[in-house]
């Protein structure tokens, strides 16, 4: 994929949302704050990357998608009227998308990493769930997830029960992972390794997940950096690119 990034212009990248939980009420208020930054993001915006994690549970039947959201699907499609490229990366929570955003909003909706030119700067970027060496559990179910019998049995089901028991599955699922999500695991990051693995093959300017719910910044190699966008349960972190720095940030600190 590739971009031309103007003078005064920006890209922006932001991923694990998680819209949905752990209430409505805490989730109105995030989803709120989300569109805020959207505005401020619309202001000199070239293209905005949402990478992964968008809800914290997402199924498109054929005529039926989860309720609400309603303030950030208008910013989204406020965001692609106005002629912004909206870039839309699957996660684990939200790997389930099947036309709907690409209808609504024109958004390119990508489902695994890709390599990223913007001017002359390459970057590689993707949600970050399955990668790196371990996690064989999640890597089977993630199979099992994106295997078109398996998304053709859900579909068959009432969406009112097909949505209700995988969104309380997702919350246990949530609930579960929040304490190790916060921890740094030092030279065991497996995102921050996974990078150098590929450094090693081939230069990239920078390697740019989520997933982790860690904001991080750090060296790959001499000429390179690993960036992980962090989560907006409680960091509200960001990455912007202005065609010479990728700048880590926080919204309304």
């Amino acid at each position: 994929m590739k971009l031309q990034l103007k003078p005064g212009k920006k890209v922006y990248f932001a991923s694990d949302f998680h819209l949905g939980v752990p209430t409505a009420e805490t989730s109105l208020k995030r989803e709120k704050k989300i569109v805020r930054w959207l505005d401020e993001c619309s202001k000199d915006a070239s293209a905005i990357f949402l990478v992964g994690d968008l809800f914290d549970f997402w199924f498109e039947y054929k005529t039926a998608i989860p309720k609400g959201y309603s303030r950030f699907f208008g910013k989204l499609a406020e965001i692609s009227d106005a002629g912004i490229e909206l870039v839309i990366f699957t996660g684990n929570h939200d790997m389930w998308m099947y036309g709907y955003f690409e209808k609504e909003f024109n958004a390119r909706v990508i489902y695994d990493p890709i390599q990223l030119f913007i001017n002359d700067t390459k970057v590689y970027i993707g949600h970050g769930d399955g990668l790196g060496p371990g996690d064989k559990g999640y890597k089977f179910l993630k199979k099992v997830f994106r295997n078109p019998f398996f998304q053709w049995c859900f579909h068959r089901l009432h969406p009112n029960f097909g949505i209700g028991v995988a969104d309380y599955w997702s919350r246990r699922s949530r609930a579960q992972a929040n304490d190790t999500e916060q921890v740094f695991l030092g030279d065991d990051e497996w995102l921050w390794n996974y990078s150098k693995e590929i450094e090693a093959k081939e230069h990239h300017d920078a390697y740019i997940f989520g997933h982790r719910h860690l904001p991080l910044d750090l060296e790959v190699g001499e000429s390179s950096r690993y960036l992980n966008l962090g989560e907006w349960f409680s960091k509200y972190t960001y990455v912007d690119y202005d065609g010479i720095n990728f700048s880590l940030k926080t919204f309304e600190a």
